[in-house]
């Protein structure tokens, strides 16, 4: 038997526990609720979103799910209505998250972690034919052969609509499109001979101006420009580091919306860089007499991490010998003052 238990939002202990019979309207805990719903001891218990428990003077769920989790104590779960042990040993848990860093490291220690990546262009685009075309036309009393969407028609909506591991928006914005189209066969009166064929001109022209561009990645080695990797909610992303020398005291100026581990980062990078100098051939006098400016583009969105530190120590090495920095390489990882670049984290 399968149940599900939602628990974004809970911030209750007694939620899970049960409240003592000693108080006015007493109930057991949702575990043992479960329990009886299922009317069976080995069900199937779905523990939705565990990673949005809530936390504050009433109590921490997350801990009284300690113990329901651990298979080595829940055959002795006691909840504060019913007061005697009750076993759950035999119950299948699965808790599902969105992240990992909400969820308290005592919780991640008790749960087996299976990680689920989000979808690539060309799922995203399989499960928008097979399964969201046909569920928004018939949402939108359209019928589906009179609404043809071409490959260019769902990819355009991916790539420049979308931003996410999923397809929630992706199914919001096909239904937008198809809405548009539903009022113009309204208005048109042809009922038998209607058939619109939604292309990536067409779909410009349903959703209007586009939400999210790609950065371009630059088609020629430049100096001082170097392609770095960043991890977001949403999948990766490539991300630009640029350096320049300009004629100064040798100042450092960093922007971007760094975060303080990153604006760390470049600081190590620039010791890695000078402790090398004469290595790679820069002139240490340089350091002295310019300034160095580190910029990472799309300045209104915060950034932060340690693993760009590669990127900016190649960026400044390419600014100050002037030799231009492969464009059809990108680089990721942490780096040490002694030149070390550490594994990367997410």
């Amino acid at each position: 038997e399968f149940v599900r238990l939602a628990l974004g939002g809970v911030h209750d202990e007694a939620e899970i526990r049960g409240h003592r019979r000693t108080y006015i309207g007493a109930l057991p805990g949702q575990i043992i609720q479960l329990m009886k719903r299922s009317g069976t001891v080995n069900p199937v218990i779905l523990l939705d979103e565990v990673d949005k428990i809530g936390k504050d003077f009433r109590g921490d769920p997350s801990s009284a799910l300690l113990e329901v989790l651990d298979p080595e104590q829940n055959n002795t779960f006691r909840d504060h209505y019913l007061d005697i042990d009750y076993d759950l040993s035999n119950v299948f848990f699965i808790a599902t998250a969105n992240v990992l860093h909400t969820i308290p490291p005592a919780l991640q220690d008790r749960l087996e972690i299976l990680s689920l990546s989000g979808y690539t262009e060309s799922e995203k685009k399989e499960i928008a034919v097979r399964h969201l075309l046909p569920k928004q036309s018939e949402g939108n009393g359209m019928d589906i052969e009179k609404v043809k969407f071409t490959d260019d028609g769902i990819l355009e909506i991916i790539r420049h609509y979308t931003r996410e591991a999923g397809v929630r928006s992706l199914e919001r914005e096909i239904g937008s499109c198809i809405r548009k189209v539903a009022r113009q066969f309204v208005v048109s009166n042809k009922v038998k001979d209607f058939k619109e064929v939604i292309d990536a001109e067409k779909v410009r022209e349903l959703l209007g101006t586009i939400k999210f561009r790609k950065q371009d990645i630059s088609r020629k080695s430049e100096v001082g420009l170097v392609n770095g990797l960043a991890w977001t909610e949403v999948g990766g992303d490539v991300l630009q580091v640029e350096a320049t020398i300009v004629k100064g005291r040798g100042g450092v100026q960093l922007t971007g919306k760094l975060g303080e581990v990153m604006q760390e980062s470049a600081h190590a990078a620039l010791t890695c860089v000078r402790t090398r100098a004469d290595e790679l051939g820069i002139d240490s006098k340089d350091f002295r007499r310019k300034d160095l400016h580190i910029h990472v583009p799309e300045g209104a969105i915060p950034k932060d991490g340690p693993s760009a530190g590669i990127t900016m120590v190649t960026a400044m090495v390419s600014a100050l010998t002037r030799k231009p920095a492969r464009y059809d390489v990108a680089m990721t990882g942490e780096i040490t003052l002694r030149g070390k670049v550490l594994p990367i984290g997410g």
